[in-house]
């Protein structure tokens, strides 16, 4: 074989060689690429921070009726992956203590001095104390803004539920009775005379004569959530709450009772996320 027939047979062995090389090369490369993709594909390139599940706040309420304090246990419920910490929508159970007045009472002091056991101040025609225990379920839903630093949220909040009324009676000491009296067709002119009234029983009588008395309730308000931070509440509400009770109430001598209250409230109330 002659020099240009050897040298063509290395070339062609030489050309061989390098494709050989180059297709393993490419082969490894593939694999690599593919097992990067891989690993990327389940290994989020962003996983962000926990979703917000639960949040639990207390709070104060008053109303044009009385007051009340309350606490909310909420569950979020998210929309969808992107929105999972907007609260768009939180299921609330509510547990709330309140206290019903009449707008005319007027807390004054006796003319004269009053017994040793009670207090020289009162509720002047004042017959009853009523308080309510409720309880009841609803839904807060983002209705405008999201909880990003320094943003307002704005939630439509709607509760209904059941309630308890508690009715004591309210008892005064005066001059003409050596007993604390309440009021009675029988003590009625002892009870409305302001020149012969001591003041105040206390609190505490009457409680072994309290009536408790079934109904319920329902409320509806904007809710407006102030928190720099989407693991804190920081809110306010204003709205209108609804009561309805089993039989009438009532808390002032010489007026009819009813069974139900309407009144308009702002409350107050703060806690945590996680």
């Amino acid at each position: 074989m002659n020099t240009a027939g050897k040298t063509g047979i290395l070339v062609i062995l030489c050309c061989i060689t390098v494709c050989k090389s180059y297709a393993q090369s490419s082969l490894r490369s593939a694999d690599t690429t593919k097992r990067n993709a891989l690993q990327i594909h389940q290994t989020p390139a962003n996983k962000g921070p926990k979703a917000i599940k639960r949040e639990v706040s207390v709070g104060i309420r008053l109303n044009t009726d009385g007051w009340s304090i309350f606490s909310d246990i909420g569950k979020v419920k998210a929309l969808d992956g992107k929105r999972k910490d907007m609260f768009y929508k939180v299921r609330v159970l509510q547990v709330e203590l309140s206290e019903k007045k009449d707008p005319r009472e007027q807390k004054i002091t006796a003319l004269i001095a009053g017994k040793a056991s009670g207090s020289p101040k009162y509720v002047y025609a004042k017959v009853n104390n009523f308080y309510g225990l409720k309880l009841g379920v609803g839904f807060m839903k983002l209705i405008a803004g999201k909880p990003d630093p320094g943003a307002v949220s704005m939630h439509w909040l709607n509760v209904i539920g059941g309630s308890l009324g508690m009715l004591k009676p309210y008892y005064i000491n005066t001059l003409s009775n050596a007993e604390a009296i309440k009021y009675s067709p029988e003590t009625g002119s002892s009870f409305l005379n302001q020149r012969g009234i001591e003041g105040s029983a206390g609190f505490s009588k009457g409680l072994s004569e309290m009536q408790f008395i079934p109904g319920g309730h329902f409320k509806t308000a904007l809710h407006f959530d102030f928190s720099a931070n989407r693991k804190n509440v920081i809110g306010a509400e204003a709205g209108v709450n609804v009561e309805y009770y089993s039989q009438a109430i009532a808390l002032m001598a010489n007026q009819p009772g009813k069974p139900y209250f309407v009144d308009m409230f702002v409350s107050f109330q703060f806690g945590r996320r996680w």
